[in-house]
C-alpha cells in the first residue's frame, strides 16, 4: 500500500555516530544543591550517626587530665670558668635549634626513668601493664619487662613542646587523675635538671681523669729536657746568667763600650781638626763657646773696650786714667789667649786618651770574638734543646692547669635552665573533649555524609537541570512544569474545569513551550498534515508525562485551538482500553472521527488507547497515521499524543514517525539519567530524536 500524502519533514534526522551514544552530562555547580537536597536522608544519617558514636565515646570513656611543667633553657651556659668543659656558643638561629634538640633530651630514657625511679612508678597499675584485665587473666610480668612497659606508658601519655620564639619547653603529661599528672609532670622536669648536671659532672670527671693520668708523662718529659740542656751546657764549658752565656754577655758590654768610645774619639778629633785649621787657636770651638771664664773675659773685654772708647774722647791720649783703661783691656786679652790654649792644650790631650781607650777595646773585641766563633756550633745545639725544653714546660704548664679546672668543674653546675613553671593539678580534664567531639561528629559527618551523596548520586544519576538534559538529548530544554499539588493526573480534566487544577504559572510555562516548538518557522504553509507534538518519557514516569500531554492540550484549547489529544500509551496490556482506540486507527480498521469524542465542556477532542488485538505492520501504520493527521487538520489545529514509554511501546513508532515534535518528559532530581537515555535511544531506533523537553520540578 502507497500513500499519496508527503512524507512528513524531519526536522532532526538520527545521526548514526550519535543516537546510541548519548554522552552523560556533567554536573555543573549549581546544581550541587539539588543533589544533596535530594540526597539529604544521606547527610543527616551519616551526621545522626557519627554524634551519636562521638557521644556514647564520650560518655563511657574514662576521663583523662593534663598538666604541664614550664623549663626554660638559655642556651648560652654560666660561664663559671674560662677554659669550661662544656663550651657555650650561641647558634646562628639565636640558639632554638640547641632548645629544639633538648626536646628529645627530655624524652630520652635516662631522664624518664629517673622520673619513673623518683615516683615509684612501676607500681602504678596505671602505667604497668598490670591493670584488672591482666591480673584477672594472671599475666604477671617480671620486673624488667614493667620498668619496660612502664617506661612505653610514660612515654605515650608525655608530650614536649616548644612554642614559637620563645625558648621554654613545656612538659606535657596526661593520666587519669589530676594530682598524678603534676606530680609526673614536675618529676620528669626535674629529672631532666638532675640529667643534664649530671652529665656535666661527668663529662668534666672523664676529662678531668683523662688529663691527669697525662701530666705524669709530661712531667717525666720536662725533666729529660732539663737534665739534657745542663748536661750539654757542662760538657760545652757554657756558662749561663740571666738565661743567656757569660761570653755572648761580654762580648754585648765591650761592643757597647767601644761603639761609645768611637763616638767620644771621632767627636774630640772633630775638635781638634777645627782648632788645627784656626791656626791653633781654640777661640770658636764649643768648648770655647761653654767655657764660663772665657764668657767672663770676654764680657769683661767688652767692658774695657766700651770705657776706652768713651775715655778717649772724653780725655787727652796721655791722660792716665785712659793709659790705665788701655792697660787693662791688654791684660784681659791675654787672659782670654791664655785660656784658649788651655782649652786647645785639654782637647788634644782627650783626644789622645779617647784614641787610645778605643785601640784598647777594639783589641779586646777582637780576641773575645774569636773565642765566641769556638762557642757558635755548641750554642746552635743548646738553643735547640732550650727550644725543646720551653715547649714541654709550656705542654706540663697546660695540662696542670686544665687538670685544676677540670677537677672545680666537677662540683659545679654550669647548665642556664630551671623550671619556670611547676605542673599544677588541672581542673578540667582534657580527654574526651565532648564538645569538640560532637562538633567534629557533626561537620566529619556533613562532608562525609555530602560525600556519600555525592557518590550515590554518581553511581546513580539524576536529571539535575535543564542544561544537564539539553545536553543528555541533545535538544531544548522549553521549560520547567511545578509538580501538581492537587488531584492525580488519572482525573485531569479538560476544558474550562482544567483551571482549577492548574496554575497561572504552569500555563505560563506550558503556552511558552507551545509557542517555542512551533515559532521555528521549518514547516510550510500549505503542509497538509496537521501540526502535532508526541510526548513520551522514561517508563517510571507515566503520571508527570500524562499529566504534562494533557497540559499541553488544556494551554492549546485555552487558546482558542481545537486540539485532538490520542492517548497512545499501550505499554501494559493490562492498560488498554477495551474500546476502539488509536491502536485500531493504525491497523485501518477505524477512521479516527469514529472512535473520537469531545470532553464535556470543551473544544478538545480525546482519541483512547484502543484495542491490541493484532500486530500491524509498521508500513501500513505510517500510512494510516498519515491519513489520520490530513484529516485531522480539517477540524483541528493541533494534535497532542501522549505516545507512554516509547522503550516499552513499539506500538507507537507509526506516530514517532509522522509526528512534528517529539517531547520527552522527565522529572528533576527524580528521573535517573540512564532512562533519559534508553528512551532518547529508543525514539532514535524509531528513526527520529527527541526535538525537545519538559522538565517537572516537584520541590516548585
Amino acid at each position: 500500500m502507497q500513500s499519496s500524502l508527503p512524507m512528513v519533514p524531519q526536522q532532526h534526522s538520527p545521526d548514526a555516530a550519535r543516537a546510541g551514544s548519548y554522552a552523560a552530562s556533567t554536573v555543573e555547580l549549581g546544581d550541587l544543591k539539588r543533589i544533596l537536597v535530594r540526597r539529604r536522608f544521606w547527610i543527616f544519617g551519616t551526621v545522626a550517626l557519627l554524634t551519636l558514636v562521638a557521644l556514647l565515646y564520650g560518655l563511657f570513656t574514662p576521663a583523662l587530665y593534663s598538666s604541664a611543667a614550664e623549663i626554660l633553657i638559655d642556651p648560652q651556659d654560666l660561664q663559671v670558668v674560662t677554659n669550661d668543659v662544656n663550651p657555650s656558643r650561641i647558634s646562628p638561629d639565636g640558639g632554638i635549634t640547641q632548645v629544639e634538640s633538648q626536646v628529645s633530651v627530655v624524652q630520652s630514657t635516662g631522664v624518664l626513668m629517673r622520673a619513673i625511679a623518683a615516683t615509684n612508678l612501676t607500681q602504678d597499675p596505671e602505667f604497668n601493664g598490670q591493670g584488672l584485665l591482666s591480673r584477672l587473666l594472671g599475666s604477671a610480668s617480671a620486673e624488667g619487662d614493667r620498668s619496660v612497659q612502664t617506661l612505653d606508658a610514660l612515654r605515650r601519655r608525655l608530650a614536649v613542646k616548644r612554642a614559637d620564639k620563645v625558648l621554654v619547653l613545656d612538659v606535657i603529661v596526661t593520666a587519669k587523675s589530676a594530682d598524678k599528672a603534676a606530680l609526673l609532670a614536675n618529676a620528669i622536669a626535674q629529672a631532666y635538671l638532675v640529667d643534664q648536671a649530671s652529665a656535666r659532672a661527668k663529662m668534666a670527671r672523664d676529662a678531668s681523669e683523662s688529663i691527669t693520668a697525662r701530666l705524669d708523662e709530661q712531667r717525666k718529659r720536662v725533666q729529660q729536657a732539663e737534665n739534657a740542656v745542663e748536661a750539654y751546657k757542662s760538657a760545652n764549658n757554657m756558662v749561663m746568667a740571666a738565661g743567656n752565656l757569660v761570653s755572648d754577655q761580654e762580648l754585648t758590654e765591650i761592643n757597647t763600650q767601644l761603639a761609645a768610645a768611637q763616638s767620644r774619639t771621632a767627636a774630640l778629633k772633630a775638635q781638634v781638626d777645627q782648632m788645627r785649621r784656626q791656626s791653633g787657636t781654640a777661640d770658636a770651638t764649643s768648648e770655647a763657646m761653654r767655657s764660663a771664664v772665657i764668657s767672663s773675659l770676654r764680657a769683661q773685654e767688652a767692658t774695657l773696650v766700651d770705657q776706652v772708647s768713651q775715655l778717649g774722647t772724653e780725655l787727652g791720649p796721655r791722660h792716665p786714667s785712659l793709659i790705665a783703661a788701655q792697660q787693662q783691656l791688654r791684660d784681659t786679652r791675654q787672659l782670654i789667649a791664655r785660656e784658649l790654649g788651655r782649652i786647645a792644650t785639654a782637647t788634644e790631650t782627650d783626644y789622645e786618651r779617647a784614641l787610645a781607650n778605643q785601640q784598647a777595646l777594639e783589641a779586646k773585641v777582637a780576641g773575645m770574638k774569636s773565642k765566641s766563633l769556638d762557642t757558635d756550633q755548641a750554642s746552635v745545639r743548646l738553643r735547640e734543646l732550650q727550644r725543646d725544653l720551653e715547649a714541654l714546660r709550656s705542654v706540663y704548664s697546660n695540662y696542670l692547669q686544665r687538670a685544676q679546672e677540670t677537677r672545680e668543674q666537677i662540683n659545679v653546675d654550669s647548665t642556664n635552665a630551671r623550671i619556670i613553671s611547676n605542673a599544677m593539678p588541672a581542673l578540667k580534664k582534657s580527654w574526651p573533649p565532648l564538645p569538640l567531639l560532637l562538633l567534629g561528629a557533626i561537620f566529619g559527618g556533613l562532608g562525609l555524609g555530602t560525600g556519600l551523596a555525592l557518590i550515590a548520586e554518581y553511581s546513580s544519576p539524576t536529571v539535575l537541570s535543564s542544561a544537564q538534559m539539553q545536553s543528555a538529548i541533545d535538544a531544548p530544554v522549553l521549560g520547567v512544569v511545578p509538580a501538581n499539588s492537587g488531584t492525580g493526573w488519572r482525573w485531569w480534566p479538560f476544558g474550562a474545569s482544567s483551571a482549577a487544577a492548574s496554575s497561572q504559572k504552569t500555563d505560563a510555562v506550558v503556552g511558552l513551550a507551545l509557542r517555542r516548538m512551533f515559532s521555528s518557522g521549518q514547516r510550510p504553509a500549505d503542509w497538509p498534515l496537521v501540526p502535532s507534538i508526541l510526548v513520551t518519557s522514561s517508563p517510571g514516569e507515566g503520571a508527570q508525562r500524562s499529566r504534562v500531554a494533557r497540559l499541553l492540550a488544556n494551554a492549546a484549547a485555552s487558546r482558542g485551538s481545537r486540539v485532538l489529544f490520542i492517548d497512545a500509551n499501550a505499554g501494559g496490556g493490562d492498560q488498554k482500553d477495551p474500546q476502539p482506540g488509536i491502536l485500531d486507527v493504525l491497523r485501518g480498521e477505524y477512521a479516527f472521527e469514529a472512535v473520537s469524542h469531545y470532553a464535556a465542556g470543551s473544544n478538545v477532542a480525546v482519541l483512547g488507547r484502543g484495542r491490541s488485538k493484532a500486530v500491524f505492520q509498521e508500513a501500513h501504520g505510517i500510512y494510516f497515521a498519515q491519513q489520520m493527521l490530513a484529516r485531522a487538520s480539517r477540524n483541528f489545529e493541533l494534535v497532542v499524543i501522549d505516545g507512554g514509554a516509547l522503550a516499552d511501546n513499539l506500538n507507537a513508532s507509526p506516530l514517532v514517525a509522522m509526528a512534528d515534535e517529539i517531547v520527552l518528559v522527565a522529572t528533576l532530581n527524580a528521573t535517573p539519567m540512564r532512562d533519559v537515555t534508553t528512551t532518547a535511544q529508543a525514539v532514535s531506533v524509531m528513526g527520529r530524536l527527541p526535538t525537545a523537553a519538559l522538565l517537572v520540578d516537584e520541590a516548585a
